[in-house]
């Protein structure tokens, strides 16, 4: 029993009266969704996160004190998530939310309807920027993209967390949160984030010695994913599809990349863990190029190359020197 997508979303006040009456049904309901069960009291702070880079951190932060239910589970796209209304009204015994803006349209309305006085949006964090599918490095917003045809253009794109300093903007914010809501553990939080941002300021240090010495600064992939991190670093991001995995090229837009990985001597082509792989392998076998994975690290799963964000993110930082030409 799932929300439909935001087109066909019913009224806010019908699915309230939905999520009581499956209150009721709890038992006989099967899932790892929280429940008020996990919400038992138990002396810890429970904290609700959105999606995994987003439970990853209030569960780093928070350590013993808190408790962090995730509501996108592992494997499940979080552009794509919809909301069953047991987990709405498990939402409201949150005593903190985290979460983000824009990124998921049945996440934001399901916050709305919370009623829970502390939650932290990352969007508000840092600035969200637009990253669009533009070939060439052409503006993303405005004229010819190289396509032959008008501009594709993505809006604000969500994915802030593989830059590796704008997580750690995120990361301090989500500790202030919990120190605010849990003030007799506040400087455990506060060590908590400390720690954790200092890791990713070293990650940050990484990324940019290693991508030193590199013969080309253009990666090609199937998701829009990766514009902060290649603003980071000085890297063009090339995206067959757009911000949405799933949407299709025209093919005038997969004519201008063939051009472009040839003048650009793109050798890989990137595709992602949790979609198909099928638009990646079509084109890099129609050009004779590799394809590699570059993980978004929406969330973690067995075919992940690690089993947290900074495992993943240092496989992302090996293929991205393979595919751009670093010696190592």
């Amino acid at each position: 029993m799932t929300l439909m997508h935001s087109s066909r979303r019913a009224p806010l006040r019908s699915l309230a009266a939905a999520a009581v009456l499956v209150l009721a049904a709890w038992p006989a309901l099967s899932g790892c969704a929280a429940t008020v069960d996990d919400f038992k009291d138990d002396g810890k702070l429970h904290v609700t996160a959105a999606f995994y880079p987003l439970e990853y951190l209030a569960t780093r932060i928070g350590g013993r004190y808190v408790d962090v239910s995730d509501l996108t589970r592992p494997g499940t796209e979080p552009h794509d998530l919809e909301l069953a209304p047991r987990r709405i009204a498990a939402l409201t015994h949150s005593d903190v939310i985290v979460y983000l803006r824009g990124m998921q349209p049945a996440v934001d309305d399901a916050v709305a309807q919370s009623g829970v006085r502390r939650t932290v949006d990352a969007a508000a964090l840092v600035p969200l920027e637009d990253h669009g599918t533009e070939v060439d490095g052409r503006d993303r917003t405005t004229g010819d993209n190289g396509s032959g045809g008008r501009p594709e253009t993505a809006g604000a794109d969500p994915h802030i967390w593989l830059d590796p300093v704008r997580y750690a903007a995120v990361a301090a914010g989500v500790g202030r949160a919990l120190e605010a809501a849990d003030p007799a553990h506040a400087a455990y939080y506060a060590a908590g984030t400390a720690r954790l941002t200092a890791r990713l300021h070293a990650l940050d240090a990484e990324f940019a010695a290693g991508l030193r010495g590199r013969t080309t600064d253009t990666f090609l992939t199937t998701h829009a994913a990766f514009g902060y991190l290649a603003e980071r670093y000085g890297l063009v991001e090339e995206a067959i599809n757009g911000i949405d995995a799933e949407s299709e090229p025209s093919a005038a837009r997969m004519r201008a990349l063939q051009d472009l990985a040839r003048r650009e001597h793109v050798t890989t082509v990137f595709f992602e863990t949790l979609v198909s792989d099928r638009t990646a392998r079509t084109f890099a076998g129609d050009l004779h190029l590799r394809t590699d994975v570059l993980d978004p690290i929406e969330g973690i799963t067995a075919a992940s190359r690690g089993t947290d964000y900074f495992e993943v993110q240092h496989a992302n930082l090996r293929a991205l020197q393979k595919a751009l030409g670093v010696r190592t």
